[in-house]
């Protein structure tokens, strides 16, 4: 059965209507991430390790 990614808001985006991204880590193996000012604009799509790593690199910076 497929699931639907269940999209939330970046805790790093700002409330001011300025550079926000949606991220589903939802899915199995995958992180969607996708720009909430143009939903249909496209979604990158990465691994679950590779956006763990990620997240570890902007939290050092």
């Amino acid at each position: 059965m497929a699931r639907e990614p269940s999209w939330r808001k970046s805790s790093r985006s700002n409330g001011q209507g300025g550079n926000c991204i949606e991220v589903a880590d939802n899915l199995p193996g995958r992180v969607l991430v996708r720009d909430t000012k143009d939903r249909d604009g496209g979604t990158l799509t990465f691994g679950s390790a590779a956006w763990s790593a990620f997240v570890e690199l902007t939290k050092a910076s």
